[in-house]
């Protein structure tokens, strides 16, 4: 058809030939001269409006083939190009012309159509254009009276489903009986002019883009009917020679159902049976793979939505605040909207806000920038916090004495006294052992407890057990013979006024605690078990606890060795969604029986199942339920007085059978996406192996997959999407103990409990270790704060003026409860620099170390994820925290706001943070110059002046640490963290070095720890590190350039083994499979718009056939503004057999293919 022969051409040179072809074309027909040397016209603008003006049929095509052929060569820029020049205009007004005559040549109408179906296909408005001209309804009379010729009917199908991408043109279309008239082109079963039967169903999805089409397409019947025809051509395909029509018809059924109406027609159609069955058949053959990934997405989207089995959206633990009437705070009537710092996601909890630009959170004012705010208390109030600098005042008397360890007290311990604890055998706690078989109201289990003193406040723990079932006994005869020696002894459960009668002859037995660390030989370093459970008895709960998590209790050895991350199995999610689907489809297996609900205690549970309890220190698991033999759907309970924040669980089970697999199925989570998709995953601790020396947390789970689900909220009064957590696990031993966790349990009595031995471990003639109280929580648990440094060389004048002028450093951890990460990264800290390192002696004298290690102690007691008591992110309450309602980072804040107004200014601030969406570990911070830089801002940053040391621990840490990555830092300042203590210390404090520090979950994708899952050990390295990395900021020289302790910290080896890679790498690929329900169909390859107007415009000798039958006819149509009922009595094929009637199709849905059963 191209009138130039050439292959290879220039665009410009190409216009250029043109200009002085068509300039004498344009004298020769008497019309003006156009060439591009004319200042108004181009080349390009030549040829269109040549195209819109010449009316012989040879011009017409010689213009139309040099455009295709220039378009074709070029990328889309060139289309793009013609079209910001009018190229779209140029061709509907051509369109219009040629097709408004009584008998249309359609010699120039086939390229004019084709070329049009290109352009369009790029011109965002090519809709609203095509209507103003005029050329919608002229096209769709140009389908019906060539609906017999596949040729022509695809050319107006492709021109009509570009057209669709304007609402207004598609409903233009669909009020003209467009819908009917398309549908009825789509036959059955064939094998011939497949090109066409795919345009008119492309085209008929585009259609469905608009709510009025689906609902007409819905009341017409043509939902069932497209479920008729694609059951047909798959059932009559076998060859596979038409893979590309029933893939098409799989997109145009996802399109129908982008409404709840279609949705709704889907289903009651028996549209997920006919697919479910369909897709089992392709999972047979590799060729047919691309027809299962559209049919998995349709079949979710489509399963009818189920609330979640919960009597509320509330969370289980409500929590009256100070100053309210009603016991909590209905968060979830609306989406949360703040972003999470730890995760570093945008608009974490509403999806809507995920599409913006990044660009435009970054904060472009220079005044709050680089001016700080006016502070939120008078000064007069800051002086409260000088006795939390006890090393100021403190006048070191011991250093002239011999002092016992741990009589280092201080001018503030009067105000700790609430901290102070004891152990076991000087609180004279009484334990004793039931005289039998204690079984619970069902009988059916017996519980082993561990009893601590009891107290007369209600809000304090009356016990302290750890749940063990009888069952455990048969298989291990050591324990079960240590047990009933034990539980012959006394009777449960005894108040403290009847213990008063037995005190001399029970000092003459052993408890059972006393009999399982006799035997057992619990030896965790920095752990005490009757240490804890005495702090336990003091830790305030608002359900009571009366039970301890056995874990805590016993405590946690890291694994002897690495565990890589689990690899992904081809297609498991997949394999899920197939399963979740049977329970739609085949509810014979189905049991959905309920096995444990927090909010009933009078709850039976069936022998035969999984047993599970959460009712302990950070324990979080709301409701469990059989769903089959070996599949439990687990349900976790939103934070304390909200509805929503669902992600942290740590829940006992017990009473399993070993070697046989159990699906657990998490499915209220609210993230968009996890590590878990990325080899991560939860971790278990088995009692049995505890008991046989092997007290580890380790990795566990196969067939890991994280993606949404079809469950919704109880109430249905917030949008909410709930993803779902599945995993497999295999337990070694029947009728275990185990506790699963999302990751490494740390509790606040835990970390009590280890600042008490810290305390006790170091020298006080050379450590100063101060523990106090920072305030009460709003359950009256303390917030301990911890000053650590180094004592002076002696009283004298100089060395307490050289304690008294050290730098401060400011360490927080733990403001989300769902971050046990971070407690074990101050875990590594605080033991670090409570040690005799050399590094370690070092930083204690070149700095005093004040360290918060939780924030939310009330969060972590509770078992929340992100939020405390009054149902808020701590996080985001810094700029004006409320005195009562936040209490912890209101003083937090006032202590910094203390050691400002004094001139001590801390050189660094970090808070430690745990990541559930990334890899490796990583700094925030904040700069001024990165962050207009970033932003695009067209304020000059020449003339600012900004110390570039922001930077220099996070260059350090990238150095020595193997976990962390520099490349992964951030040093930008966002207005959605606006209120985070990161951007707040470091704008209103004027600190420089002030950080996030996020710790991921999972594992390391660099270095030498590529490919591994991170344990305790690694999160306590990363915080000894992190110290080390302090070493760099020191204003002492002779610390600094020390080589003794350079070669310490080996920097040169550590480079050898750590590189830091791409920084947008760090960023999770896609997930190898769609966590959410895809609308978009996926594409098959060659199958694009482009391609199809290509092999149109080639024909065929069938097609050539079907022109000259087509003209031996054409005297006999009507004209072009005939009815259209007479349009579509004709048929795209003349021997295809016809279509039946939407009635007729659900009389043969009804009585002969039967797509519901």
């Amino acid at each position: 058809m191209s009138v130039y022969g050439q292959n290879n051409f220039t665009w410009n040179g190409t216009l250029r030939q043109l200009d002085s072809s068509y300039s004498g074309f344009y004298t020769g027909l008497g019309q003006p001269s156009m060439t591009a040397s004319s200042s108004s016209s181009s080349g390009l603008e030549v040829l269109l409006s040549a195209l819109q003006n010449v009316g012989d049929v040879e011009s017409t095509l010689n213009i139309l083939s040099v455009l295709d052929e220039l378009l074709s060569a070029g990328t889309d820029r060139r289309i793009h190009y013609m079209i910001r020049k009018g190229g779209s205009e140029a061709l509907l007004t051509a369109l219009v012309k040629c097709g408004h005559t009584f008998n249309p040549n359609y010699t120039i109408l086939l390229p004019l159509l084709h070329l049009l179906a290109k352009v369009g296909h790029r011109d965002r408005h090519i809709g609203m254009k095509a209507e103003e001209a005029g050329a919608v309804l002229l096209t769709l009379n140009l389908l019906k009276h060539n609906a017999e010729d596949a040729r022509r009917a695809a050319a107006c199908l492709w021109v009509i489903q570009v057209f669709c991408s304007s609402v207004s043109t598609a409903n233009l279309i669909g009020e003209n009986h467009g819908l009917d008239v398309i549908y009825h082109l789509i036959p059955q079963y064939l094998t011939k002019h497949l090109h066409a039967i795919k345009a008119a169903i492309n085209t008929f999805s585009a259609l469905l883009s608009t709510k009025a089409n689906v609902h007409s397409a819905v009341s017409k019947g043509y939902i069932s009917g497209l479920l008729w025809l694609y059951e047909d051509w798959h059932s009559k395909d076998t060859q596979d020679v038409a893979i590309a029509i029933r893939h098409a018809l799989l997109c145009c059924l996802l399109k129908a159902t982008d409404s709840t109406a279609g949705r709704q027609a889907f289903v009651s159609q028996g549209g997920i049976r006919l697919l479910y069955q369909s897709t089992q058949t392709c999972l047979l053959s590799k060729s047919l793979e691309c027809l299962v990934e559209p049919s998995v997405q349709l079949m979710r989207k489509c399963l009818p939505k189920i609330p979640l089995p919960v009597t509320s959206d509330q969370s289980a633990y409500t929590f009256l605040l100070p100053g309210t009437q009603h016991a909590f705070l209905d968060a979830g009537m609306a989406p949360d909207k703040s972003s999470d710092e730890s995760d570093a996601e945008e608009a974490e909890y509403n999806h809507e806000a995920s599409n913006r630009d990044y660009d435009d959170d970054l904060e472009t004012d220079l005044n709050k920038l680089r001016l700080p705010p006016d502070p939120d208390r008078p000064k007069e109030l800051l002086a409260q916090y000088s006795c939390l600098c006890p090393e100021l005042s403190h006048d070191f008397q011991e250093l002239d004495r011999s002092s016992e360890p741990g009589e280092s007290s201080t001018a503030s311990s009067s105000s700790s006294d609430d901290d102070e604890v004891v152990l076991l055998d000087k609180e004279r706690i009484r334990t004793t052992a039931s005289g039998g078989s204690s079984s619970s109201s069902d009988g059916s289990y017996s519980k082993r407890r561990i009893l601590i003193r009891d107290t007369p406040a209600a809000t304090y723990l009356a016990t302290c057990d750890f749940h063990s079932h009888s069952s455990i006994l048969s298989t291990s005869p050591g324990l079960r013979t240590m047990v009933r020696e034990a539980m012959g002894e006394a009777s449960p459960c005894h108040r403290g006024e009847e213990l008063d009668d037995d005190e001399e002859g029970e000092s003459h037995h052993r408890t059972i605690i006393d009999r399982l660390l006799e035997r057992h030989g619990a030896c965790i370093p920095s752990h005490n078990p009757k240490l804890y459970r005495a702090i336990a008895s003091k830790t305030k709960s608002i359900p009571g606890f009366t039970i301890l998590a056995f874990p805590d209790f016993w405590g946690h050895l890291p694994p002897p060795g690495h565990e890589p991350m689990a690899p992904r199995k081809p297609n498991v999610q997949r394999q899920k969604v197939f399963e979740d689907i049977q329970r739609f489809l085949k509810t014979d297996d189905i049991i959905n029986q309920v096995v444990f609900d927090l909010e009933d205690n009078d709850l039976q549970c069936p022998s035969d199942s999984l047993r599970f309890f959460s009712k302990f220190e950070s324990g979080n698991l709301r409701k469990a339920t059989q769903v089959r033999r070996y599949e439990y759907d687990l349900i976790l309970n939103p934070d304390v007085n909200s509805s929503q924040h669902t992600q942290w669980f740590y829940f006992e089970v017990s009473n399993m059978v070993a070697d046989v697999q159990y699906r657990f199925n998490v499915i209220n989570c609210e993230k968009s996406n996890s590590q878990f998709n990325y080899g991560m995953q939860p971790v278990l601790y088995s009692v049995k192996e505890a008991l046989e020396g092997r007290p580890h947390w380790v990795r566990t789970g196969m067939e890991m997959c994280y993606f949404r689900n079809n469950f919704c909220p109880a109430q249905g009064r917030r949008k909410t999407t709930f993803y779902t957590l599945t995993f497999t696990i295999t337990f070694k031993h029947s009728e275990d103990v185990c506790y699963l966790a999302y990751h490494y349990p740390y509790t606040y009595s835990a970390l009590k409990a280890h600042l008490k031995v810290l305390q006790k471990s170091v020298d006080p003639a050379k450590v100063f270790f101060q523990q106090q109280t920072l305030c009460s929580t709003l359950a009256e648990n303390s917030c301990p704060v911890v000053t650590i440094t180094a004592c002076p060389a002696s009283r004298r004048w100089k060395d307490l003026h050289q304690l008294r002028n050290r730098p401060y450093i400011v360490l927080t951890s733990r403001v989300h409860p769902g971050e046990s990460n971070a407690s074990w990264v101050m875990k590594g800290t605080l033991e670090f620099l409570c040690s005799n390192d050399l590094v370690a002696q070092s930083l204690r004298e070149a700095f005093v170390f004040k360290i918060i290690p939780m924030l939310n102690p009330d969060g972590v007691i509770n078992g929340t994820n992100r939020c405390d008591l009054n149902s808020k992110d701590l996080n985001r309450e810094w700029c004006k925290p409320d005195p009562v309602l936040s209490p912890t980072i209101y003083h937090t804040k006032g202590f910094l706001y203390y050691l400002n107004s004094i001139g001590r200014t801390p050189l660094v601030f970090c808070d430690y943070h745990g990541h559930s969406r990334k890899k490796n570990v990583f700094l925030y911070g904040c700069s001024i110059k990165e962050t207009l830089w970033q932003s695009g801002s067209a304020v000059d940053t020449v003339g600012l002046k900004e110390d570039p040391g922001y930077r220099t621990i996070a260059k350090t840490l990238d150095r020595i640490a193997p976990t962390f990555s520099f490349n992964s830092c951030n040093f930008l300042v966002e207005k959605s963290r606006s209120a985070t203590a990161r951007v707040v210390v470091w704008r209103e404090m004027g600190v420089l070095r002030s950080y996030t520090m996020e710790n991921t979950y999972n594992g390391c994708n660099q270095g030498i720890y590529k490919g591994l899952q991170t344990g305790t050990r690694e999160h306590q390295d990363m915080g000894m590190k992190f110290c080390h990395s302090l070493l760099s900021v020191t204003k002492d020289t002779k610390i600094l350039y020390s080589r003794k302790l350079i070669n310490h910290i080996d920097l040169d080896n550590n480079i050898l083994d750590h590189k830091s890679h791409n920084s947008f790498e760090d960023d999770e690929p896609p997930c190898a499979e769609e966590i959410e329900y895809s609308g978009d169909c996926p594409k098959l390859k060659g199958t694009d718009l482009d391609s199809d107007v290509n092999s149109n415009m080639v024909g065929s000798d069938e097609d050539e056939e079907g022109d000259k039958e087509h003209s031996a006819r054409k005297h006999q149509q009507d004209s072009v503004g005939q009815s259209q009922q007479s349009s579509i009595n004709g048929h795209l094929f003349p021997l295809q057999t016809r279509l039946p009637s939407a009635d007729s199709e659900k009389r043969d849905l009804r009585n002969g293919v039967s797509i519901s059963n």
